[in-house]
């Protein structure tokens, strides 16, 4: 399916104003949070924006006695992202503690996955442009529970913590350390997000929290990151550094350039880069320390003695398989096999499910790809994101589109009658056909009617005729004037034809 695309040579980051050459290596920490109306280990609501500690159960407040229960459709998620990131399906995992204090996190501790996560490895494929892509490595994806929020801005001397957020389930999806540079990073959040959106597991609102990464840093020399793929040492890779919560892909490509200067003008002044955990203030345009890097010991993981091992049946991942949909790479090869669409277009369309069940449905109709394809890229999206709307939200439906791609295809109507056209059943609404009819919008087909304005026109302009005859590019001036003379009813084809011949072109 994906044989058009050629995968292209990591190419590190250059970064300017270094006395020396240096490489960026990138590993990301995806957090998605699941697409599912309960959390994780109780039956409390997922609703974003709900009053404060509104959605809690005793569960989730940590109440004296009260176990947590799996909630199964969040494992089915787990295993339909694995499945959609051709990831291994692990048919054994179990829940483990991981210790640390936190005023939002009732129970002290938070229930993971280190050991025995639900997914192994899997793949994201990046498109950097088109037709050439990067393959980013995933390590494992395992299931674990959100912590609550502490509000800080509410009172000058209190902090108050609201608990919605705690036992929602988040899927962490961690990468290898395959990705060389801010624009990579950027491109491959994106096309991650994209895919858990295609397959309904997580909703990718970045404003809301629902996706955020934690992003490693580090900086090699030149030839570092090959012994790495040799030996898969990670000390060859330099000292990294985490910054967290980044939920914004400019803020993540500034972040990283940031990290990364600092870091090489540390080694480059002879210093030592400290592995920590650091935040990004967005405001200063820099990254600040937080804390220091945990290692796992730090957080003193141990079985979850709450919770059983889980243990799936390869019958019900088989199942889940057969549910898939049509995932964005294959559909962006469809697009670009059935219709002739340029790898760009089909990228456009196929960016979210919503653009390309839209464009589907106005193919179906107009019966023609790469017209289609014009008229919902540049003319309808272009006017919605003028107007800062949705495609949901488009006062012109598919059907609509599409008859007026089929008025154009049939030559019932010309480009410039079109774009009219468009713009009353955007403004009006109304059946496109009958609005032609009514209107008299329907072009002018007939060669003898466009003949004689072609004559009015050559002969109330013999100089512009000599001019034309000398530079045959200047006969497009006719064909402008008898499409204003005919106010833009005409077949234009058959203006340029007939200008041509009557100027002996």
């Amino acid at each position: 399916m994906l044989d058009h695309l050629e995968y292209a040579t990591p190419k590190p980051k250059v970064i300017q104003g270094a006395k020396e050459d240096w490489e960026l290596v990138i590993g990301m920490e995806i957090h998605a949070q699941v697409s599912s109306e309960a959390k994780l280990f109780s039956g409390a609501s997922t609703k974003f924006g709900n009053e404060p500690n509104s959605n809690v159960s005793f569960v989730d407040a940590a109440m004296p006695g009260m176990l947590p229960v799996i909630n199964e459709y969040c494992v089915e998620q787990a295993v339909r992202t694995g499945l959609g990131l051709k990831a291994d399906i692990n048919l054994f995992s179990a829940f483990d503690r991981k210790n640390y204090f936190y005023p939002d996190l009732p129970q002290g501790y938070q229930i993971s996955q280190l050991y025995h996560p639900i997914v192994g490895e899997g793949e994201v494929i990046v498109d950097m442009e088109p037709g050439v892509a990067r393959k980013v490595r995933i390590e494992r994806i395992h299931l674990e529970q959100d912590a609550g929020k502490s509000i800080h801005d509410m009172d000058p001397t209190m902090s108050f913590v609201d608990l919605n957020r705690t036992g929602v389930a988040l899927m962490e999806i961690v990468s290898r350390p395959d990705i060389r540079g801010p624009e990579e990073a950027a491109a491959y959040v994106l096309k991650l997000r994209q895919i858990l959106r295609y397959l309904g597991t997580c909703d990718g609102n970045m404003q809301n929290g629902n996706l955020r990464a934690d992003v490693n840093v580090s900086v090699c020399r030149p030839g570092q990151y090959e012994k790495y793929q040799e030996t898969q040492d990670f000390s060859h890779l330099g000292t990294r550094c985490e910054i967290k919560n980044m939920n914004s892909t400019r803020f993540i490509q500034a972040a990283i350039d940031y990290e990364a200067r600092r870091q090489i003008a540390i080694l480059e002044d002879g210093g030592t880069v400290d592995q920590e955990t650091r935040l990004y203030d967005a405001a200063k345009n820099e990254t600040r320390s937080m804390r220091s890097k945990e290692e796992a010991h730090d957080y003193r993981y141990f079985p979850c003695p709450d919770l059983l091992p889980l243990e799936i049946e390869q019958e019900w991942v088989d199942d889940i398989a057969k549910t898939l949909p049509e995932l964005p790479d294959e559909k962006k090869a469809r697009f670009v096999k059935n219709f002739g669409l340029s790898e760009y277009d089909a990228g456009v369309l196929t960016a979210e499910t919503e653009n390309a069940d839209f464009f589907e449905k106005v193919v179906a109709v107009g019966e023609d790809g790469k017209l289609s394809a014009n008229w919902v890229i540049n003319e309808l999206f272009g006017r919605l994101k003028k107007e800062g709307h949705e495609i949901t939200d488009s006062p012109v439906s598919p059907e609509q589109l599409g008859e007026i791609v089929k008025l154009i295809k049939a030559d019932t109507i010309s480009g410039k009658i079109a774009k009219d056209l468009f713009e009353i059943v955007y403004t009006e609404g109304g059946d496109p056909a009958k609005i032609v009819e009514e209107r008299g919008m329907k072009q002018v087909t007939d060669t003898g009617a466009i003949e004689a304005a072609v004559d009015e026109i050559i002969a109330a302009n013999p100089a512009q005729v000599e001019k034309a005859k000398a530079n045959p590019k200047l006969a497009g001036w006719f064909v402008g004037q008898v499409m204003k003379a005919t106010g833009g009813k005409a077949n234009p084809k058959a203006v340029d034809e007939l200008v041509k011949q009557k100027l002996g072109l």
